[in-house]
Parts: C-alpha cells; structure tokens; sequence
C-alpha cells in the first residue's frame, strides 16, 4: 500500500449493484474508485444477486436487501453493509385483498392469510412493521403463506408462516381464495417461483377484483415521513469482510465514489432531468426531503433503528443487534 492506504497496484474487485441513475457513473466508470479495478457483473433479477452472496459469499462486494443482509449479518456471513442505501421506497402499498375477503381495515388481516414471496422480503418486513406500528396489527394473528425459499437457509421461521402446498404458487392460490391478501409486484403475486432470468415473465396480473388494503398510500406515506422522519431503505452496499480488514482504504473510497455520484444525481433531479420510474419517483419525494437518496450512518439512523426493530420483533434474528455490529463507519476508516 501507498500514502494513506491506497495500493499501488489496484485491488480486483468483483461489484454487483443495481443499474440506477445515482449508480450510473460509478458502474461506467465515469466516476472512478481509487485503488480498486472494478468488474461490475449484472444480474437480473438483481434479487438472484442476494441469494448468490449470502449463499456462497460469491462477490467482492453485492448490493443486498436491507432485511436480507441484517439476517445474514445475524447468522455470521462473512461479509458487512456500507451505509450506501441504493434502494429506498415507502410501504404503505403493496398488499392487495380479494373483495370478498370480509377485509376493510389492516387490522381485518388478523385471522387471515396472506401471500408474501419469502418472510424476510424486506418489502414484507417493512410493511408489517409499519402495519403493526401504525394501525395495530398483530403479525403474529396472520398467517404469511410464502412460495419461495429464505436466502438465509438457517432461518428458523415463526409457527405462522407456511409454504405453499405442492403444485400451488400464490398467484394460483389468491386467485381460488386460498389465500385472502397478497403483497403486489416481486414480493408476492406479480411473479412466480423462485429468482431466475426472465422471473416476470411467467406471472399472471393481479385481476381488478383485488383492492389495495391503504388506497390512500401516497398521502399516508407523506404525512408518515413529516411526522417521523423514517423513509425506508431497500437496499445496500455490502462488502467481505477481508477487504474490510486488510484495504479499509478501498472501503473508504468506495463509499466516497458512490457519494459522489449520488450527488451528482440528485442535482440532476432538482434541475428537472427525470427520464426514467425511478426518477420520476425520487424526483416526486423532493417535495416533502431535500436528499431522496440520503447515504451515512447519521442521516438514516431513525430509520436503521426502526429496521433492527423489525428485524427483531417479528423473529427474523436471534436478538437485537447494534448499529455498530451491521454498519461500517466510513468516518473511522
């Protein structure tokens, strides 16, 4: 190594992230990481990525669901999240219900079921959390019918979570009213089976009789981030832990690269220039927070804390964990 730590001969890295406007200038190379030679390796769907790196640890660094990675963290994979969120979306929507389902309010979920990919989708975890929180739901009075297996296999799940019966998915399930409600899109009824290439194609639409179980999501939303400064995060920068230990270096200045074009992307959004769903949708969340991407451990820790409370609350990981146990402090490096 040379000066302050960066190595001479640059460190090979192997990098899966999310194709997104603020990752943009780092995967092309636009926005160059010092001391690293990066191979940025694309998967689709992005979620067959999570499963590859808490499975078999397969790259140097992989973006992973937030819910995913705390699970792993807690059952000792060998490799720890930079506060570098590279996904974020609120989650009042994203259950629907079938209309004879005798289901009005979330608390009408109790004593029902309700379809979900896998438990610890972060989609679920977030949206129970926020159920339970804001409109009293008892998780534990559902039961979560899944049809995909945990990417973390040690996973002991709680007594009311079931798989699907053989031959069935939930997109069959919720259509015969087997199941009452189901999570929309990846996370539950808008694909079938599990994380493969060319995962949508085989997933039937939700058809018009479902109804959404918060109509009002987008307002709800709103006034639930004025009033608690809680915006949920959906993915982040993991890293081996033996490039952590041995070139803290190259942590630091990957963290700094991806700042840096976040930033540069978000002054594109205030200017006006939103081409693309996500865009337009973090360019929408600037009405009511200045940063729609915001990185660091001191932005997001109102929101960090409330996913280790989820995460522990509904069983996800053995005990409460701390921020210092799932974050790297890029300020200490």
């Amino acid at each position: 190594q040379t000066g302050k730590g960066i190595m001479a001969d640059p460190l090979k890295m192997k990098i899966v992230v999310g194709q997104y406007g603020h990752t943009e200038p780092v995967t092309s190379g636009r926005i160059p990481i010092p001391g690293v030679q990066p191979e940025f390796i694309k998967v689709e769907p992005l979620i067959a990525a999570f499963r590859r790196m808490v499975r078999d640890v397969e790259f140097d660094a992989c973006e992973v669901a937030c819910t995913t990675y705390i699970v792993s963290r807690a059952y000792g994979r060998p490799f720890k999240a930079l506060p570098l969120f590279l996904m974020r979306n609120f989650h009042h929507a994203g259950i629907v219900y079938r209309d004879d389902a005798g289901i009005n309010v979330p608390k009408d979920l109790e004593g029902k079921k309700c379809g979900v990919r896998a438990f610890t989708v972060t989609t679920g975890a977030w949206t129970r959390g926020i159920l339970a929180q804001e409109y009293g739901l008892d998780v534990s009075k559902v039961t979560w019918v899944v049809d995909d297996e945990e990417h973390v296999q040690e996973l002991k799940l709680p007594a009311n979570v079931v798989h699907t019966p053989a031959g069935k998915t939930l997109v069959s399930m919720m259509a015969a009213g087997e199941i009452q409600a189901g999570f929309t899109a990846n996370a539950g009824i808008g694909r079938e089976g599990p994380p493969k290439e060319g995962w949508a194609a085989g997933a039937q639409a939700a058809p018009q009789v479902y109804k959404d179980l918060l109509p009002n999501a987008k307002q709800l939303e709103e006034d639930w981030f004025k009033r608690t400064g809680i915006y949920p995060m959906h993915g982040v920068l993991t890293i081996k832990d033996e490039i952590i230990k041995k070139h803290p270096a190259v942590v630091k200045a990957i963290y700094q690269a991806f700042v840096d074009a976040k930033n540069e992307y978000v002054t594109k959004l205030k200017a006006g220039l939103r081409e693309s769903a996500h865009d337009k949708r973090y360019g929408g969340y600037l009405k009511i927070m200045d940063d729609p991407l915001p990185m660091g451990i001191k932005a997001n820790l109102p929101t960090i804390n409330m996913l280790i409370d989820i995460a522990t609350n509904q069983g996800l990981i053995p005990r409460r964990m701390t921020v210092d146990e799932l974050f790297i402090d890029p300020d200490t490096l």
